[in-house]
């Protein structure tokens, strides 16, 4: 009967033991990542600001990577319907998403969503920080952020402003600055920067809190006038600028975020790796060369930090979207 026993034991064991031989050689999540191209999918139009620093990395991050970064436009809808498609993706590092602080808005601003913003996406880091630039016609002869102030105060409800969509950031910023300047004005909402920015210098959209990489260009041939920047602390690129607070509009201040996230289950290996590799492309002197072009500040924070952040703005944006009363899309 004991003999039987250690028999049994023993056939037991030998049977485990390739189970635990495999175990151990199994490969972390994340080895040998990546194996073949990553599709970055960007929510706006090609020549959008987030598309420009989404290209700006991924040329340098291909290269260190060993694959190619494949940036792929699915703009619509205020961004959804590009976030839909990243988190509806494997989350197997392939498929990624550079967005805008626009990700943190749409949670408010729509409904119902085919996703949820918190868990099924995971944060990469951001990418940088790029003020927004309050821009108008050189033909509304207004000089200072105060004298479009003084137009529209002695003009109420005749003042409209364009945003690169219901809800995006440039449109968040703008109800921020209309809150806190008390003005009475309107959103003209396009499918981008570059329909906005068109409308604006022709004169038939009063104003636009535009980022600064699709502005600058006409800015410094005049065909645009910076009357100041939505951002906390001035621009680099435009140092002479005012920010809206300096202006004479305190609490006005919006924090303009582009950043890379991936759906929600992809391995922490995976996202590290990503993460470790935004911040290798944003150190080499070209990419550097190409933020300092656009206006762009770069900036970094682990995963952990970033969803953490995310969360936050979540919350304070829905306080600036009720207070802005802002129209619910179905």
């Amino acid at each position: 009967m004991q003999r039987r026993r250690i028999a049994f034991i023993l056939s037991c064991l030998a049977m485990a033991l390739p189970l635990g031989a495999a175990a151990q050689s199994a490969p972390a999540a994340g080895q040998g990542y990546p194996n073949k191209p990553i599709r970055v999918i960007v929510p706006f139009a090609a020549g959008s600001t987030t598309d420009i620093i989404a290209r700006a990395i991924t040329d340098k991050m291909g290269q260190s990577m060993g694959q190619q970064l494949v940036v792929e436009n699915r703009a619509g809808a205020s961004g959804t319907i590009g976030q839909a498609a990243v988190a509806q993706a494997a989350p197997d590092g392939y498929t990624i998403m550079v967005h805008s602080s626009s990700h943190t808005v749409s949670p408010h601003t729509f409904a119902k969503l085919p996703f949820d913003t918190e868990k099924d996406f995971v944060g990469v880091t951001p990418i940088s920080s790029t003020p927004n630039v309050l821009v108008v016609s050189p033909g509304k002869n207004w000089k200072t952020l105060q004298d479009l102030l003084a137009f529209g105060r002695a003009n109420p409800g005749k003042l409209f402003f364009a945003s690169a969509g219901q809800g995006s950031a440039t449109h968040l910023n703008a109800e921020k600055f209309k809150l806190a300047a008390r003005l009475d004005a309107t959103n003209v909402p396009f499918k981008g920067s570059a329909e906005a920015v068109t409308e604006v210098i022709a004169g038939r959209v009063d104003y636009y809190f535009s980022p600064i990489a699709p502005v600058i260009g006409q800015i410094r041939s005049n065909q645009l006038v910076p009357l100041a920047v939505g951002s906390p602390k001035r621009a680099a690129a435009l140092p002479n600028v005012p920010t809206t607070a300096e202006a004479g509009v305190p609490g006005s201040e919006f924090n303009f975020w582009i950043g890379m996230m991936a759906p929600g289950k992809t391995p922490r290996e995976i996202v590290n790796r990503l993460q470790a590799e935004v911040v290798k492309a944003l150190n080499t002197p070209e990419v550097k060369e190409r933020f300092n072009t656009l206006g762009a500040d770069a900036w970094t924070l682990s995963p952990e930090q970033f969803d953490a952040y995310i969360q936050a703005e979540i919350r304070s944006n829905a306080q600036l979207v009720k207070a802005a009363n802002l129209e619910v899309q179905r």
